[in-house]
């Protein structure tokens, strides 16, 4: 059962920076997405669930280009507070702001280039998952790219251990790996709505991370939800 937002809300305001120490399983799936996201070509970037702001820095200070604005949203106000102050430097070109339990995204329809949800995804109910994915079809521009980062199904004899451990630990009590569990990203990622341009499995330390990029289709080309 997934972690309701009040509770997901309650744990990463309890986690805090120590979110960051998660780096040595996601930073490589984030080098991934990097490669191949074509961040140096956005203008206008929004990260759901930005976190602690590690990779709202990378962007603004590496990848993107100095005319391009970023905007991060996260139902936690301690990583609000902690994505605010890492980002300040870039104050000018950058806001965070508080998400809300609806998941509505905080832009105008077809006004970003980049969409990016890393390590979120695999929080929210399959409920949520399909109301996201409505409200990032709304929000990217023609020729805008959605980046999808997640824990998914192992594809090596210790990543699917990993997978399947991970798997257990979640049955038995969510919040005990932060409400996240192992799934398929390109599963949720209907294809009526959605062309995936680019999909990998980039596997840490046995831990098995799925890489997405998709674009959204025409909404005359699809058949409505």
């Amino acid at each position: 059962m997934p972690l309701t937002v009040p509770e997901a809300r309650a744990y990463y305001d309890r986690f805090g920076s120590k979110q960051d120490s998660q780096g040595f399983y996601e930073d490589p799936a984030l080098d991934a997405l990097v490669r191949v996201a074509d961040f140096a070509h956005a203008e206008m970037v929004l990260e759901f669930g930005c976190g602690t702001g590690k990779f709202a820095e990378r962007l603004l200070s590496r990848e993107l280009p100095e005319s391009a604005r970023y905007v991060g949203c996260d139902v936690s106000p301690v990583m609000i507070d902690l994505a605010t102050q890492r980002t300040a430097a870039f104050k000018d070109r950058c806001s965070i702001r508080h998400s809300g339990s609806d998941l509505v995204l905080p832009a105008e329809d077809r006004s970003c280039d980049r969409l990016v949800t890393t390590y979120v995804l695999d929080l929210l109910s399959e409920a949520d998952i399909s109301r996201f994915l409505q409200e990032a079809h709304r929000i990217l521009a023609p020729g805008g790219r959605l980046g999808v980062v997640g824990l998914t199904h192992g594809v090596t004899w210790l990543s699917t251990c990993v997978s399947r451990l991970w798997r257990l630990a979640y049955d038995m009590k969510p919040a005990a790996v932060g409400g996240c569990r192992p799934q398929s990203l390109t599963a949720l990622l209907d294809s009526r709505a959605w062309n995936v341009a680019h999909r990998e499995v980039v596997v840490a330390w046995g831990v098995p991370s799925e890489v997405v990029v998709a674009e959204p289709r025409e909404r005359s080309a699809r058949t409505p939800t």
